[in-house]
């Protein structure tokens, strides 16, 4: 457990400083033409909010990257395949070798949770359910962690775009009242263009964050339904075991 935090700590670090190192570079490129030329203008034109939302896109990316590392490489099992693999074995009575199986993937949710059910196997009904309920109320805040900030990331992100809107029009007129009249139509376009642009880059942050934190969601839920079946299964598989019960394996199907 210690491992993952400073793991997952260098990743949205390193991603924060990414984008706005992105942007610089392409502004000191300003004078070539291409893409890197297309992203200086945009920051140019977008105005000081843009450069305060990169730090909105880069947490939301470093979250959706770090979640997604997580939930499909640590925290996800083939769950049918592996509560296949517990049947057998408890049906053989070989708890030990049950627990083992479940060791092979420390970090992973569902072994986690079958793990905690097979340590109590030779003790009562209550004991079982106990454990394996600890044992969720444990997981379940670890798969759902920094979920949720992503909704909160993408409604950051779309007010300080509005907020840059606002900058910027209120910069746009000012400036039109204190420049010739040949000057106007030039001052007030970029400040146009300043709302716009920072509006628009805030509304396509949300529109990543959201599409993240839906993705993550369903993902998240379908490991939760997982565990939930899955352990109301071997209970009642450990409990019929304890009972002496021959159609357990029945009961599995």
């Amino acid at each position: 457990m210690t491992s993952k935090r400073p793991v997952s700590m260098k990743t949205i670090m390193g991603l924060l400083l990414l984008f706005p190192a992105v942007a610089w570079a392409a502004e000191a490129a300003s004078d070539d033409t291409g893409f890197m030329s297309s992203i200086a203008e945009f920051f140019d034109a977008g105005g000081p909010f843009i450069y305060v939302n990169c730090i909105t896109l880069c947490w939301g990316i470093a979250i959706i990257i770090e979640r997604i590392i997580f939930i499909f490489f640590k925290y996800n099992v083939n769950a049918e395949a592996f509560m296949a693999q517990v049947q057998k074995l408890v049906m053989a009575n070989d708890i030990e070798r049950g627990i083992k199986l479940c060791n092979a993937a420390p970090a992973a949710a569902l072994p986690k949770v079958v793990k905690a059910g097979l340590t109590r196997a030779n003790r009562g009904e209550a004991e079982i359910r106990n454990a394996v309920e600890e044992a969720i109320l444990e997981i379940v805040p670890v798969l759902q962690k920094r979920t949720g900030n992503l909704a909160q990331i993408a409604n950051m992100a779309t007010l300080l775009g509005l907020l840059g809107t606002i900058t910027g029009l209120i910069t746009a007129f000012g400036a039109v009242g204190a420049v010739s009249a040949e000057l106007k139509a030039k001052v007030l376009a970029q400040g146009v263009a300043e709302a716009m642009y920072t509006t628009a880059f805030g509304l396509g942050i949300a529109v990543i964050c959201m599409i993240g934190h839906m993705f993550l969601t369903n993902m998240t839920k379908k490991i939760i339904d997982e565990i939930d079946q899955y352990s109301v299964k071997l209970e009642n598989l450990l409990i019929t075991r304890g009972k002496g019960n021959s159609n357990a394996l029945d009961r599995m199907s």
